[in-house]
């Protein structure tokens, strides 16, 4: 089931996002100070139990274990697919695609026209995730964080629902 977070579901949102960074994004950076001394699931998890508003936005994927997360912005008319992580344990699973297939529906049921997101270039394996679920390259890309490492943009456009 894909539900609301909520503040019970704090300590597994930060598993599945310090893990999922971990493993992803630690052979592209090549950083081990930030993958094991800034990233940390504690302070995560403090985070999203203490800091209001940290919530807002982010759906589980929930069958009796929180497998997956997302994080989306649905305030404009576009939106966007700010973070989607399964826990490591259960990638290839199918979780992340029920996720990705909640926010289509969700989007699409909204009247929302176009929905994106941003990938590490690097990241091969997501991007091939997201061209599996119809999204395109734009074209648009920006450095993250001054890090020599970009950022892809990728949209898809909806198909009006009958």
């Amino acid at each position: 089931m894909i539900r609301v977070a909520t503040i019970k579901d704090a300590s597994r949102l930060a598993e599945i996002q310090i893990f999922s960074k971990r493993k992803a994004f630690r052979p592209i950076f090549q950083n081990d100070d930030v993958s094991f001394n800034e990233m940390s699931v504690l302070r995560l998890a403090l985070y999203y139990q203490d800091v209001i508003g940290a919530l807002d936005d982010i759906y589980v994927f929930d069958d009796g274990i929180v497998k997956g997360m997302m994080k989306l912005d649905c305030k404009n008319s576009i939106w966007e697919l700010k973070e989607l992580y399964v826990d490591p344990f259960f990638q290839g699973e199918g979780v992340g695609t029920k996720l990705m297939r909640h926010f289509l529906t969700t989007a699409k049921s909204h009247d929302v026209k176009e929905v994106y997101l941003w990938v590490l270039e690097e990241n091969f394996a997501a991007r091939k995730f997201y061209e599996s679920h119809g999204y395109v390259y734009t074209g648009n890309k920006k450095e993250f964080s001054d890090s020599g490492k970009y950022l892809l943009n990728y949209a898809l456009r909806l198909k009006a629902t009958l």
